[in-house]
């Protein structure tokens, strides 16, 4: 068994993924978005709270660099502040270069970031919907009628109803069941545009004739 907790292991893991996504940011890249796809974007609700926390990190490490004294502590705190900002960034880089992703197939992945990804087969889902809510402020919600709730600014815009239960990874390592997904599109009409008319096109014709 390893020595390290499976929390610790999986926040370490995140933050990899982090920092490796703010490299895909920088070089203009997106992660695993297949050509024929859409990417749906949903920073939109977090983009100014994002860039603040990075204003005020960046006013703190300012300030601190001019009132300590110790050269040692003043290192430390350097770095440790420097570092601060550039993982706040990281994160927000990773929600940018990891959209939600429709497939070409009908099929949809909704992520957030490194510390979300759920992907539903086309024949698991059997509609969607523009459905703007407000769950609470954590990221992943399950609720006791098996609706999860992926947020981003504490709103959802996108309901997907499926045929079947699907099994989900919490970011710390949790599994759960839901039967019903809600999660924030920044255009949720092309989003649930794209999803009805990938899944029609790729049901059967009732009109065709076997041969």
């Amino acid at each position: 068994m390893s020595r390290v907790p499976l929390i610790a292991r999986r926040l370490l893991m995140h933050e990899a993924r982090a920092l490796h996504s703010l490299g895909l940011w920088v070089l203009r890249r997106r992660h695993q978005v297949p050509e024929a796809s859409l990417a749906v974007p949903y920073t939109g609700p977090q983009t100014a709270m994002m860039y603040g926390m990075i204003f005020v990190s960046v006013i703190e490490t300012v300030g601190l660099a001019l009132i300590i004294p110790w050269p040692v502590v003043h290192a430390i705190t350097l770095v440790i502040d420097v570092y601060g900002v550039v993982l706040v960034l990281a994160l927000h880089a990773a929600c940018v270069v990891r959209p939600h992703v429709v497939g070409s197939d009908g099929s949809l992945r909704i992520r957030y970031g490194a510390l979300f990804d759920l992907r539903i087969p086309a024949a698991t889902i059997a509609a969607a919907r523009v459905d703007r809510r407000y769950p609470d402020a954590r990221l992943v919600r399950l609720g006791p009628d098996g609706v999860l709730d992926l947020a981003v600014g504490s709103q959802t815009t996108v309901t997907v109803e499926l045929t079947e239960p699907v099994t989900f990874v919490r970011p710390l390592g949790r599994q759960g069941v839901a039967r019903t997904l809600r999660f924030h599109a920044d255009d949720p009409r092309e989003a649930v545009a794209a999803l009805t008319r990938a899944r029609r096109e790729a049901a059967p014709d009732p009109s065709a004739t076997p041969q």
